[in-house]
Formats: structure tokens, sequence, C-alpha cells
């Protein structure tokens, strides 16, 4: 990746902070579309969509798959809470076939999707 300012970002669920760091860029899947982030975006807060979030980072890429949740940015800190996150080993197909078993254990539990 390029040299690009780097900002903090934190993926939260009730249960644990599933990751935390700086990062150059992330990609995620909100209710209106698929985000880029890079330092200085304008504040924003939107829903998340079940799906992968990618965090480019220093030690590179890393995927989340998540169900559903929130996001802010404000001040070059970006913060992603959500019910149910865990970090994949694969790639972002990886993640989005996660992010589903991740929604159908909601559903199973009777939170809704």
């Amino acid at each position: 990746m390029a040299d690009h300012p780097l900002f903090a970002v934190d993926i939260v669920t009730p249960d644990a902070i599933i990751w935390s760091g700086q990062a150059e860029f992330i990609s995620a899947r909100t209710t209106e579309g698929e985000i880029g982030i890079y330092a200085g975006h304008e504040p924003l807060m939107a829903a998340l969509a079940t799906g992968a979030v990618q965090i480019h980072s220093d030690d590179g890429v890393t995927t989340v798959g998540l169900h559903g949740g929130f996001l802010q940015i404000f001040q070059d800190q970006v913060t992603l809470l959500t019910d149910r996150a865990e970090i994949t080993e694969g790639g972002r197909a990886e993640a989005l076939r996660l992010a589903d078993e991740l929604a159908a254990l909601a559903l199973d539990a009777g939170e809704g999707a």
C-alpha cells in the first residue's frame, strides 16, 4: 500500500475488542453500499450490513466477518460496533462466508437480521 497517514480503528462486540490498531485504509459494507475510508475522512455514522471488513495496516490486510452493526468516523478514529464479529484466516470470500454464519447464529438466537 502507498504511504498514507494512519488512523485509529476499533472493532468492538459486547464480549470483546476484536481488533484495535492503526490502519491506512478500511473497506466495509454499509446498508447503503461499500465504503472506503482513509485518514481525514469526513465525520460519518452508518449502519453496517452483514459482510466483510478489510483493514489495511502496516502488518498487511486483516479481514473480519461481521453481522451488522454501526460504523462511526470522527477525528481519525473509526469505530465499528457489532453484535458478532470474527477475524478470518482467509480473504474476503472467507469473511463473507463467516458473516453469513454469524447472521444465521443471530437468527437462531432470536436476535433478528
